[in-house]
């Protein structure tokens, strides 16, 4: 298993070079993706958490054929791997799973069993889960600080987030967030943590040494994931029942705009070009990917990907798209170049996440 201070994630790696500046910015970048270069895939593995199945599926980046499945334990869905593609992370919930179909009684009908809760950490070696770290009530989605001490999680039953010591393998401290949080991603600086709050339609804004609140960005409704640019200016948060995506100084944490989507789009998952020149946003039950150019904040193309598509993941390149579509039970591989499905890859029960690792 990989030690601490190699754990990092990809988006991390990213941040590493983010730097400093005077006032939100864009990258310019051009805006195709480079789809030709399959040799530096070789060694990329894609992570799909199945929510239904209790399991993970390794898929190989270059031949987007499946490698493995490995059981990690009961809905697992946010999924992280490490920098050195050793160890994969992921969010795993003893509370029953509540489709929006469900009627609320029936839901407080069922019972949690708050044993299985945690953080699994799989050795990708021996394709085995050999710990589970304490994540609080329900974790759903996370993310790993920089050097890879801490993990920070999102706990959606309790409204909370919970930060944890990873050598320790003990909670450091619980704060309360938004209601319903779901989206935790580390600025690329470190010093900032940000969860999503569905119910209460915002941003809580978390130093990440003392899990003191720094701020609170109210910003479409029932935000679900978001993403950072590279230098740390703006963020992207998508509003599921909003339709939208909102842009976010990241510096003044304000709005500063949001884009519209296309009718039927219910935003979940969201991935930025390695170029920062496009976002990728998976469109949950209106079952597309949409392209906005980070430029203009424009949407320039979209792409019929399958049932429901919530977690979204891109290669190093920038050239394949990955979305896990939970009720039809595959992964859609996409050409981020020309938007033109390649693949449609079966996997476990209700894919819910995507990790892209080396």
């Amino acid at each position: 298993m990989a030690t601490p201070t190699h754990i990092a994630l990809t988006a991390c790696l990213l941040g590493a070079a983010a730097c400093r500046a005077e006032a939100p910015s864009r990258q310019d970048a051009p805006l195709a993706a480079d789809s030709a270069s399959p040799a530096a895939r070789a060694a990329e593995r894609v992570y799909v958490s199945n929510e239904g199945s209790g399991t993970i599926t390794i898929l190989d980046a270059a031949t987007d054929s499946a490698l493995a499945t490995i059981p990690v334990g009961t809905r697992p869905r946010g999924i992280r791997v490490s920098a050195d593609g050793r160890t994969v992370f992921v969010a795993l919930s003893g509370s029953p799973r509540c489709p929006p179909t469900m009627p609320d009684e029936e839901c407080d009908r069922l019972v949690a069993d708050k044993s299985k809760d945690g953080i699994g950490v799989i050795d990708i070696a021996t394709r085995r889960l050999v710990r589970v770290l304490p994540g609080g009530s329900d974790p759903e989605t996370f993310d790993v600080s920089r050097d890879g001490s801490r993990i920070f999680v999102s706990n959606e039953d309790v409204d909370s987030a919970t930060i944890v010591d990873v050598a320790s393998g003990r909670i450091l401290r619980t704060v309360a967030v938004g209601r319903e949080p779901e989206g935790v991603r580390l600025h690329p600086e470190g010093r900032e943590v940000w969860v999503t709050g569905e119910t209460d339609h915002d941003i809580t804004v978390l130093d990440t040494d003392s899990g003191r609140t720094i701020a609170r960005i109210p910003v479409g409704r029932r935000p679900r994931d978001l993403a950072f640019t590279v230098d740390g200016n703006l963020a992207y948060v998508t509003g599921e029942t909003g339709g939208n995506v909102s842009v976010v100084d990241a510096r003044e944490h304000r709005v500063l705009r949001t884009v519209a989507l296309p009718d039927g789009a219910r935003p979940m998952g969201v991935v930025l070009s390695p170029d920062g020149g496009r976002l990728y946003v998976a469109n949950g039950r209106g079952g597309t990917v949409s392209v906005i150019d980070t430029r203009t904040d424009s949407i320039v193309g979209s792409v019929g990907v399958g049932v429901r598509p919530w977690g979204i993941g891109i290669t190093a390149d920038g050239g394949k798209l990955y979305t896990a579509n939970g009720p039809s039970g595959d992964v859609t591989v996409v050409d981020a170049g020309t938007l033109e499905v390649r693949k449609r890859i079966p996997t476990g029960d209700l894919p819910w996440g995507i990790a892209v690792g080396r």
